[in-house]
């Protein structure tokens, strides 16, 4: 192989891998760029007002790693679920209820006809989702974050 066939095949080969690495950046950073300000102090107390149970959102769990995790304290009132503490930055988030616990995605897919999407999550440190009507949280045991792009799993609380 001639020399000038090797300069072109390695600057094909770092420009394209700068490339993926460019457009992975973008995938991490554009949620976080575009994410709304989180909730304020007074809206979490606010949603907090009527809550029946709660729940705790930890960094531990199986399908739980560095770039996909939450942690910090769900709470769970008949017209909102709320979240004091923060989730790994990501794209398309919803806040679902299982009727049992889950900490992989294969458990979530095994459980998904039976759960009730809530909403979409679109802050990382704190939030509030209504919970629509029609949705009764007594009927369900646990709040699921699932990243619904790439069909990830997240994290996961029992609150009762």
């Amino acid at each position: 192989m001639s020399m000038n066939a090797r300069k072109t095949i390695l600057l094909v080969a770092t420009h394209l891998a700068v490339a993926v690495g460019g457009f992975a950046a973008g995938i991490y950073a554009l949620p976080i760029l575009i994410a709304p300000a989180p909730p304020t102090d007074l809206e979490l107390q606010a949603a907090k007002a009527n809550v029946q149970f709660t729940g705790q959102f930890r960094r531990e769990l199986k399908d739980s790693d560095s770039l996909h995790w939450g942690e910090g304290v769900i709470s769970v009132a008949p017209n909102a679920i709320s979240l004091a503490g923060r989730l790994a930055p990501g794209p398309d988030y919803k806040l679902y209820l299982s009727p049992e616990f889950v900490e992989t995605e294969a458990d979530f897919n095994r459980l998904k006809n039976q759960m009730a999407r809530v909403g979409d999550v679109k802050t990382f440190e704190n939030f509030v989702v209504a919970v629509p009507p029609g949705i009764d949280t007594t009927k369900y045991t646990a709040v699921v974050v699932w990243c619904e792009t790439f069909g990830q799993f997240i994290t996961a609380a029992k609150y009762r």
